[in-house]
């Protein structure tokens, strides 16, 4: 995943602060009233509870971070936390700014859930009494307004370093998929371009293929050798038009698969070991046999003058 997934969770987190901070500004400012007394407490975070939109808890905290209420869930008091010491807990790690309001990082809760924690100063006066906190589960919070787009630029991903160190104490062990390259990707294109594939990944090493199908696109079909050198194997899946929304054209199929056939018998020493295609994304992957990983988009792959070439070549 490329930096830009940062600035996408910075903008949802921006957006869920801004709804948090005024209604738990407020709140905090009703429970100076009853500070001390657990009961009232109680009662002004039950009242105020609709007012914190998802939260799953609400409870107050001592300038120490010991709790001085139960936790207040949105129909029920959940007893058995009065009194809890959360000092060490991630959010109460973090500094609150000045203001006030503090939006923490998501962590991992004791029950093992991805949560998030805001927490509100709660004064009299300039006096800190402790805080106001709410616990969200990730789960009850609102999605982001759009999906996330994978980043189609080059990327190199280095594998273990104690294969990278001794890859050229190896050599390639021809594969039974290597002895008939040729016929094996000549059916992966006939799966692609006509058969409804739109993704694929290729174990050059283990000779076999592990393949998605448009019309049953959450299961794989695993293709092992023999299948892969025997074309009858196309009749198993119905012919299928090339989808619209793909990111790829039909004819940078067989390109790239003569690429990576390429790639695949180079080199004895560093050499393809699988590889994987996706048509809605427009991407391939490339797994070599010092473990290093790549992902780019189909023009990249197929632009001897890229990044990865440079890569490859240097």
């Amino acid at each position: 995943m490329d930096e830009k997934w940062k600035d996408e969770v910075h903008r949802q987190r921006a957006r869920l602060a801004t709804s948090l901070h005024d209604p738990m500004a407020r709140l905090a400012g009703l429970c100076v009233r009853a500070w001390g007394e657990r009961l009232r407490l109680n009662d002004f975070l039950s009242v105020g509870f609709a007012g914190i939109p998802h939260a799953t808890y609400l409870y107050a905290l001592d300038d120490k971070g010991v709790q001085v209420s139960d936790n207040v869930a949105a129909s029920r008091l959940a007893l058995g936390y009065f009194g809890r010491d959360r000092s060490q807990r991630p959010y109460m790690r973090e500094p609150v700014p000045s203001w006030g309001f503090l939006l923490s990082d998501a962590y991992v809760s004791l029950s093992g859930r991805p949560s998030l924690t805001a927490l509100h100063v709660v004064r009299d006066g300039e006096n800190l009494l402790g805080y106001l906190g709410a616990d969200f589960d990730l789960r009850d919070l609102p999605a982001a307004a759009a999906r996330h787009e994978e980043s189609r630029e080059w990327r190199q991903i280095k594998g273990d370093p104690s294969i990278r160190g001794t890859v050229f104490l190896q050599k390639r062990v021809e594969s039974p998929m290597d002895r008939r390259i040729a016929q094996a990707m000549s059916i992966l294109e006939e799966l692609i371009t006509e058969r409804g594939m739109f993704q694929v990944v290729i174990h050059f090493s283990s000779s076999r293929a592990t393949g998605w199908f448009v019309d049953d696109p959450f299961r794989y079909r695993i293709i092992e050798h023999e299948a892969l050198a025997d074309p009858d194997v196309c009749l198993l899946y119905p012919p299928q038009p090339w989808p619209a929304d793909a990111q790829m054209s039909r004819e940078r199929v067989k390109p790239m698969l003569d690429a990576m056939r390429e790639l695949r018998l180079a080199d004895q020493n560093i050499y393809l070991r699988s590889a994987s295609i996706n048509i809605f994304n427009g991407m391939v992957s490339l797994t070599f046999s010092c473990d290093g990983s790549h992902y780019m988009s189909c023009d990249e792959f197929l632009d001897r003058q890229g990044d990865f070439w440079s890569a490859i070549g240097g």
